[in-house]
């Protein structure tokens, strides 16, 4: 019998060196810019988590990277400012799964949904101005509560 797998596009990229990984219309990362690394991963797995390096840590140089414009650079660096370390390389772990190849495609999958992200234009906040019957209710709030804090007070032995 025969069995058979189905292959997603991350699949297909996580094998090949020449793939390249597209974020948006106008932002294409090649797969040669990230570098890959594979440690031992922690967690339950008896004598398989001490003896495979199935976590796997994706690095890639944003600071260098050719594939970027000024802006996406900015917005990238601005928005992922806690996972580039001070020489302006990407840092991405992922250790969840027990097979390195699995966590490899985990950790492109999280690469290309950050980076998407990252790179979506911000909507420009329209200033408004509150309507007049919202002012009012402020002012007879602010009003009201004048009006109680001035019957505060100290209470004389004869005013009881």
């Amino acid at each position: 019998m025969i069995a058979t797998q189905s292959y997603s596009k991350t699949d297909e990229i996580a094998m090949n060196e020449d793939a390249i990984l597209h974020i948006r219309d106008n932002l294409r990362i090649p797969m040669r810019e990230l570098t890959f690394r594979a440690s031992r991963s922690s967690g339950p797995g008896g004598q398989h988590v001490n003896r495979s390096e199935t976590r796997v840590e994706l690095l890639w140089d944003v600071r260098n990277s050719p594939s970027l414009s000024k802006t996406q650079r900015y917005r990238i660096e601005q928005h992922l400012a806690s996972r580039i370390d001070k020489d302006g390389v990407l840092h991405l772990v992922s250790g969840e799964r027990r097979s390195q190849w699995q966590n490899k495609q985990a950790v492109i999958e999280r690469f290309v949904h950050l980076l998407r992200e990252a790179t979506t234009p911000r909507k420009r906040r329209l200033p408004t101005k509150p309507s007049e019957a919202a002012r009012e209710r402020r002012l007879r709030k602010k009003r009201r509560r004048s009006e109680i804090k001035k019957t505060r007070g100290k209470v004389t032995p004869g005013e009881e």
